[in-house]
């Protein structure tokens, strides 16, 4: 079963759950046509489908390897790359004075979103080149956008990022890789950084590194790491290629899932050292990697709404085909396909439910990102700034969640069947594991979210998302709109109960912390159930006026219902979960964590 871009659901959840349409309305976007955005988005499913979905499996039994320090890609993988990027595809975004088309984030959300659906592998190497864009364009020198920007936003270079190290892991402080500055003003790095994903391979001719290494008699810490720009190739000064850096792939992981994208262990300074160039200033290298982190984290949401949507249409195409038992009341004829029966409705409509939800978030987020650029009010930007704050832990952690539900009930629709990899269920449970962990893992993303940002402001972002939140709420429940059954009624309760936890967790946060991490990971989850609840409703309202997307929004009001009155419903017992929690886990840490069984 191949994959299709879900395009009306995806111009449904743009335009009007994540707001873009009201956000061009109020002059936010300096350009914004809704046909070329409708048009890129067909476009990018074409492509997806024709060319990326195909290697999808050929990746997964395939995967990469590594030789003498060169690492191959799987069978087709380059020659995909390179269609890719001469089509345009990595230049969306992109500053148009360094060949980039200068579009919306929200837009590259979307094309995101397709390409993990259909080949998350390979998606994830132009997500970190994006991040390395990101980062150089904010932070970089005249020289080091005049060297690099051009090069990567065409896709002609690719990017990575290199924090993680053995001894370190997510304690980015801790790390050893060191740097040493040169007569000429570049440095030399020695170290080992783990985990790095495409941090080799032969789809393009050179491959821009960030790397996050201390200089020596660096502060302790994260407030002693610097940043560095380290290419795999070095640049002449006419922009050909020179020498080949001191960076190499020392090994190859072997992974449980993604087997088509290279995860590199990087070796520095084997020969003299890498030449690199500082990014920002010294000691300053966390801040630098946050502005590629923070765009990173809202793909790997994007790469969440990509699995869910591609294990949902193989499990619904399954559930088609797939004939086993008689509906109930048929007492003649032949078996029917099981997906006249409820439970597999039900686990099919969760699905399709917590992929919507998901992709809306994550959307949302990437046009409060939009609008903190580009919006020509400074209050408007800045509150727009807090909302992608706010949000961002949702769309990496709430959609990488779900992902591995959608996932495993992909499996569970297709039964046995699905447990063996032939059907090509089974790989989305593989490839979607990873995603709870990357960019800092989803405990990280509550803590930050609970510790960070809600306290912003006195909890300022959050009060305004309640509010929109609650108006959404107030509209479904004066529609008097049957379709929606209960909607408005659980929704509002889910709201009741974030507010609640919320206020609990303010206090606790300041008062007794490990009170409040304790019950940081159900809040995300409650504060990302309201969210998607509210803004699946909104698209049904919103949508039904748009006359190409007219159907979508009423089958979207059946499906906000559903949302609402089958896992919205789980709200109560979150928030006290959230409340309640700290004693119990106290208590459970007394008793068993500290015996040696």
């Amino acid at each position: 079963m191949t994959y299709r871009a879900p395009v009306d659901d995806i111009l449904l959840a743009l335009n009007y759950g994540a707001g873009l349409n009201d956000a061009v309305t109020a002059g936010h976007y300096r350009a914004y046509d809704a046909e070329t955005a409708a048009a890129v988005i067909e476009e990018a499913g074409r492509f997806a489908t024709e060319v990326l979905a195909p290697l999808n499996r050929v990746g997964d039994e395939h995967g990469a390897t590594l030789k003498d320090g060169n690492v191959t890609t799987s069978p087709g993988w380059r020659d995909a790359y390179r269609n890719w990027a001469e089509a345009g595809w990595n230049s969306l975004t992109g500053d148009e004075a360094f060949g980039g088309q200068d579009l919306p984030i929200v837009l590259h959300a979307a094309c995101s979103e397709i390409w993990s659906a259909a080949n998350m592998a390979f998606g994830l190497c132009p997500l970190l080149t994006a991040g390395a864009i990101e980062a150089i364009g904010v932070h970089g020198s005249d020289d080091l956008k005049r060297i690099y920007l051009e090069k990567l936003i065409s896709g002609a270079w690719t990017g990575t990022m290199q924090l993680t190290e053995p001894q370190a892991g997510s304690d980015v402080g801790a790390l050893r890789t060191h740097a040493e500055t040169q007569a000429d003003g570049s440095y030399r790095l020695s170290g080992t950084k783990i985990f790095i994903t495409y941090g080799d391979h032969d789809m393009t001719e050179n491959i821009v590194h960030l790397v996050l290494a201390r200089l020596p008699g660096a502060p302790e810490g994260t407030k002693g790491i610097s940043l560095f720009v380290v290419p795999k190739f070095l640049v002449n000064a006419d922009g050909s290629l020179g020498a080949r850096n001191d960076i190499y792939a020392s090994g190859l992981e072997h992974k449980l899932g993604i087997h088509g994208s290279p995860t590199c262990t990087m070796t520095m300074g084997d020969h003299g050292g890498a030449v690199g160039y500082l990014l920002g200033e010294e000691n300053n290298g966390m801040a630098c990697m946050f502005t590629m982190m923070n765009q990173a984290r809202l793909g790997v949401g994007l790469e969440g709404v990509g699995i869910a949507e591609r294990a949902m249409q193989q499990a619904i195409a399954y559930a088609r085909e797939r004939r086993q038992g008689r509906a109930i009341g048929k007492k003649d004829g032949g078996p029917d396909p099981i997906i006249v029966h409820p439970d597999v409705k039900r686990n099919l409509v969760t699905m399709r439910a917590l992929t919507a939800a998901a992709r809306t978030i994550c959307y949302a987020t990437a046009v409060a990102i939009d609008v903190a650029r580009e919006s020509t009010d400074e209050n408007i930007r800045t509150k727009a700034s807090a909302r992608a704050g706010l949000l961002t832990p949702l769309a990496k952690a709430f959609s990488t969640d779900i992902a591995n539900d959608a996932a495993a009930l992909g499996v569970q629709v297709h039964g046995g069947a699905g447990f063996i990899e032939e059907t090509g269920a089974a790989q989305y449970i593989r490839d979607a594991r990873i995603l709870t962990i990357y960019e800092g893992t989803n405990g990280i993303q509550a803590n930050d979210l609970v510790m960070r940002k809600l306290a912003v402001d006195k909890g300022a972002a959050l009060n305004d998302l309640c509010a929109e939140l609650a108006a959404i709420v107030a509209r479904v429940a004066a529609s008097n709109d049957p379709t929606f059954g209960a909607t408005a009624a659980r929704l509002q309760d889910a709201l009741g109960s974030v507010e609640r936890a919320s206020r609990w967790l303010l206090d606790k946060a300041a008062s007794a912390p490990n009170e409040a991490l304790a019950g940081a990971t159900p809040y995300l989850r409650l504060l990302s159930l309201a969210t998607g609840g509210c803004l699946l409703a909104r698209e049904a309202l919103d949508g039904r006026a748009d006359e190409t997307l007219r159907e979508a929004a009423t089958r979207r009001a059946s499906l906000a219902r559903f949302f609402a009155e089958a896992i919205v419903v789980q709200s109560g017992a979150l928030e006290h979960s959230i409340v309640e929690g700290a004693a119990a886990l106290a208590a459970a840490d007394a008793a068993f964590m500290h015996d040696s069984t």
